[in-house]
């Protein structure tokens, strides 16, 4: 049993170059004439099984045995900034960002969700955004959330994620006209008053810049990694970096970079032009020694996938474009398996009473 445990923890030690896999995670079943072997995986994995499941056959080709393997996601929670109390029911948090807006941030953010879903994890999505909240229309919702105890609200679910926005509370054409404190409550009032439903991931799509928001959620909100999104161009560039430093400064880790409208890609020739500058999200990510996540094309079709609140990962029309979200998606929930377990929860509260 445990030399086909050693093998098995080898094998994704090579392959993934992460190591999320570790003893306990690995059921071995010996029957008298079947192997079955069950591995829980901590990150999304489901383009990857087959492959897996190869390289394990292979592995264990010497054994006369019919040989039977299950994977299974098995997300965890992870380390978070500072001294920062856990959402219920929520396991990792993570920050899309950008320094400027009009970078398509709302966008990647919507479709990163949808992408991780579809790879096999429960993901939600609160819209951070007050000022100009932009996921209810992206996600095709307009209702109002319920509440069930006159306390909390359930989330939307769309297209499979948990939602919730001030979109939803408010007229879509009444402008808030709100002072920074009264923004920072209300976010807070929207994660921590939500009823999230047993979460792997929770992104929060951030306003544009460096502000109020930006620090409430350094402060109070328990971050896993933050995920930036900026365009090849030079003005974009500079405040993608100060987006990246200001994580750092506040020790929430960068997971990666994401560069948006990359190239143009004409619908009719099929010519591709870098109108933004080419290669600008490449050299961010190398000077600030983050992972470049992936770039998604500028394309007249996404936009109007997004303003029908149907996104592209919801078909295949446009297969590039998915698999770019879905390749950015595996490689953001890799990264977090790579970083240190939270045992902030998993030990209970000592309290001391006087008799």
């Amino acid at each position: 049993m445990e030399n086909i445990k050693d093998l098995l923890e080898k094998i994704f030690d090579e392959h993934n170059q992460v190591k999320p896999f570790l003893k306990k995670n690995i059921t071995v079943d010996e029957a008298e004439d079947q192997l079955n072997i069950t591995i829980k995986v901590g990150f999304t994995f489901k383009n990857l099984e087959q492959n897996y499941k190869n390289k394990i056959t292979e592995c264990l080709g010497n054994i006369e045995k019919k040989i039977n393997i299950s994977l299974e996601l098995d997300v965890v929670s992870h380390k978070t900034q500072g001294t920062t109390e856990s959402i219920k029911n929520v396991k990792n948090i993570i920050a899309v960002a950008s320094g400027k807006g009009g970078v398509g941030k709302s966008t990647v953010a919507c479709n990163l969700a949808i992408a991780l879903h579809q790879l096999g994890a429960r993901v939600g999505i609160l819209d951070a955004d007050i000022y100009g909240p932009s996921q209810p229309l992206m996600f095709g919702a307009n209702k109002k959330p319920e509440s069930r105890d006159g306390k909390s609200m359930e989330p939307i679910v769309s297209h499979g994620i948990q939602t919730m926005s001030i979109g939803y509370l408010v007229d879509p054409d009444t402008p808030i006209v709100w002072r920074g404190p009264m923004v920072t409550n209300t976010l807070q009032q929207l994660l921590n008053e939500t009823n999230w439903d047993n979460l792997d991931y929770l992104i929060i799509d951030l306003p544009p810049g460096t502000g109020d928001t930006q620090l409430t959620l350094a402060q109070k909100v328990p971050v896993t990694g933050s995920v930036i999104v900026t365009t090849p161009q030079d003005v974009a560039l500079i405040d993608a970096q100060k987006g990246i430093g200001m994580f750092e400064k506040v020790n929430i880790p960068n997971i990666g970079l994401v560069e948006n409208m990359a190239v143009f890609e004409c619908p009719n020739c099929g010519h591709h032009e870098h109108i933004f500058g080419e290669d600008g999200g490449k050299n961010l990510a190398a000077k600030n020694n983050i992972l470049l996540l992936g770039s998604i094309p500028l394309n007249a079709m996404i936009q109007k996938r997004m303003d029908s609140g149907v996104p592209p990962l919801l078909d295949n029309e446009n297969p590039s474009i998915n698999d770019a979200f879905l390749s950015i998606a595996e490689k953001v929930s890799i990264k977090i398996a790579q970083m240190k377990e939270n045992f902030k929860d998993k030990f209970p509260k000592i309290i001391i009473q006087k008799s």
